[in-house]
């Protein structure tokens, strides 16, 4: 993927594989099955990466060469986001932090950050090498030094607003993760950092029309909020009271309508009323929470 400044190279995502250096008595980093860097502490951190064709990051869809991608993330708790990219050679980029208008972070919970913002001067350009791409966000409560991974002063840094990132591969890249957040080598409380990864791939052929999802904040745990009944009404109305917040009910019931093959196509936001516009193979949902206190009214609307 290329980053066009309204062009810019594009990070692909990051596969991760590091050494399982341990601690006197704190555990070090650990690598999961695909390769990617896992807290092996429980900790109460969430964060979610996902891609503007699959809002529910659990899929691979397929990109086009001069398409464009946007990528989402979001936190249930302030905290440090560093977005890393890496493409099917193992060429790896950092796409966030960067120097542009969005490139700042720290994330603020339920707050849903896209790159490229509407405010960013760049777009990112799907481009070759054709493949499997990996996109890993790593977050922390503490900020992380990563200067021995990535460099902002140099030239190129200068004039694309793109850090130059030190290392090549996904070894070298797992490596230099481990040590940065290895509480026996860093100031870094363990409970403090988390991962989640998404995927897409860069296809041949020519690009296929798909509808654009807009990004679904982390799922709350919400199992104490009614579930969404499917029926053939093509009105569905609940009401409750919760002390979730507004984003929270109304992430969980996207979630459900999403579960249903909905994709989300529009979202607003008035205080305490949000709605959301989503369709379906020629069926067209609308979701509506009002709130009101601690007090909700739930509707979705169907119509063909």
């Amino acid at each position: 993927m290329k980053k066009t400044l309204m062009t810019a190279l594009v990070p692909s995502l990051l596969a991760l594989t590091l050494p399982l250096a341990m601690g006197t008595t704190l555990a070090a980093p650990k690598i999961s099955a695909q390769s990617i860097i896992v807290n092996p502490v429980q900790t109460s951190l969430g964060v979610k990466v996902w891609t503007d064709r699959d809002s529910s990051g659990q899929n691979t869809p397929n990109y086009y060469v001069g398409d464009r991608i946007r990528i989402y993330t979001s936190v249930n708790q302030d905290a440090y986001v560093y977005l890393f990219n890496v493409d099917p050679t193992g060429k790896v980029d950092l796409i966030l932090p960067n120097r542009y208008a969005g490139g700042a972070n720290f994330v603020r919970a339920g707050v849903t950050k896209a790159f490229p913002s509407s405010q960013d001067r760049f777009t990112f350009d799907i481009a070759a090498p054709y493949g499997l791409n990996k996109v890993l966000a790593l977050a922390s409560t503490t900020k992380l030094n990563l200067n021995d991974i990535a460099n902002f002063q140099s030239q190129n840094a200068q004039a694309t607003g793109f850090a130059d990132v030190k290392v090549n591969g996904q070894q070298q890249l797992a490596q230099a993760l481990s040590i940065v957040v290895n509480p026996v080598q860093n100031p870094v409380p363990q409970n403090s950092w988390i991962t989640d990864v998404a995927f897409y791939n860069v296809a041949g052929g020519s690009a296929v029309s798909q509808p654009q999802p807009v990004p679904v904040p982390v799922q709350p745990v919400a199992s104490e909020l009614p579930p969404y009944s499917v029926t053939q009404q093509t009105e569905w109305r609940t009401a409750f009271d919760s002390a979730r917040s507004a984003n929270e009910v109304y992430s969980y019931y996207a979630s459900e309508l999403q579960r249903q093959g909905y994709v989300q196509t529009d979202s607003r936001q008035d205080r305490g009323r949000l709605s959301g516009q989503f369709q379906k193979s020629g069926s067209v949902a609308e979701l509506r929470v009002n709130q009101a206190g601690q007090h909700f009214d739930i509707v979705i609307l169907k119509r063909s």
